[in-house]
């Protein structure tokens, strides 16, 4: 079944507003040259440019998704942001359990089988991801890791919606480090998180999309989005300029 890749630029404690208009400005018209027929494409920007950005893709083919959510609508929750206000912002989509979120502030399992299924109900595409550490991966565990992330983060999500959600194999060890899984290994995690997925519904598990992330560049994307079981990308440092994203999306 042909999937339509997905590269998503994940900016994270990255760009000011103005900066976030400059990059918007140059990489638009890039996309537009692609036309419909190429990858869809995703910005993440902080949520203070959210309003921003969704604005200058209005109309474009590119969508934007916020960086993290909270599950519930509203309340007593400072410092937080619900799914209701990202629609209001114009967001599309949204990260969640990145691996920044999980080991520097403390994000679980537990919490994002919450979030998932408030960010589907909401309309929002959620962009789940999950990876393993470098020594899990010297210990042999990659696949136990995999299992009980997938497994407990999609736990309350229905069998006919897991479709619907994106999942971004993202090992932890090659995130900012200029380290890359091979395209192997890339795509064997992938086909792998594929196969629960599809235990659980068989025609889920063909229509979901999985991305790779971790340190993919212009000089590596090709091969790495040529693998029969890898979606697209979640590109995080290449993804702050427009032309090495451009080359990224172009390579999809």
């Amino acid at each position: 079944m042909a999937r339509r890749p997905l590269i998503a630029a994940n900016w994270k404690m990255n760009k000011t507003i103005a900066e976030a208009r400059g990059f918007c400005e140059q990489l638009l018209p890039d996309v537009e040259e692609l036309g419909p027929d190429g990858a869809e494409v995703v910005v993440c920007p902080p949520y203070l440019a959210l309003p921003l950005v969704a604005q200058l893709c209005e109309g474009s083919d590119v969508g934007v998704a916020a960086q993290n959510m909270y599950f519930e609508d509203s309340g007593a929750f400072t410092g937080e942001v619900s799914a209701a206000m990202l629609l209001d912002a114009g967001a599309d989509g949204v990260v969640l359990g990145h691996s920044e979120r999980r080991q520097l502030f403390g994000e679980t399992d537990g919490g994002l089988a919450k979030k998932v299924p408030a960010a589907l109900a909401a309309g929002l595409l959620p962009i789940l991801c999950v990876g393993e550490s470098e020594g899990e991966r010297e210990r042999g565990e990659t696949e136990e890791v995999l299992r009980r992330q997938v497994e407990a983060d999609l736990a309350e999500v229905a069998d006919e919606a897991l479709g619907g959600i994106v999942i971004a194999y993202e090992p932890i060890w090659a995130i900012g480090t200029g380290k890359t899984a091979t395209a192997e290994q890339a795509n064997d995690a992938s086909a792998f998180i594929r196969s629960l997925v599809a235990a659980r519904n068989t025609e889920a598990g063909d229509l979901i999309r999985i991305q790779y992330g971790g340190s993919v560049k212009p000089a590596n994307a090709a091969e790495l989005l040529g693998q029969s079981d890898i979606d697209g990308a979640l590109v995080g440092g290449a993804s702050l300029d427009p032309e090495d994203f451009a080359a990224i999306v172009t390579a999809a």
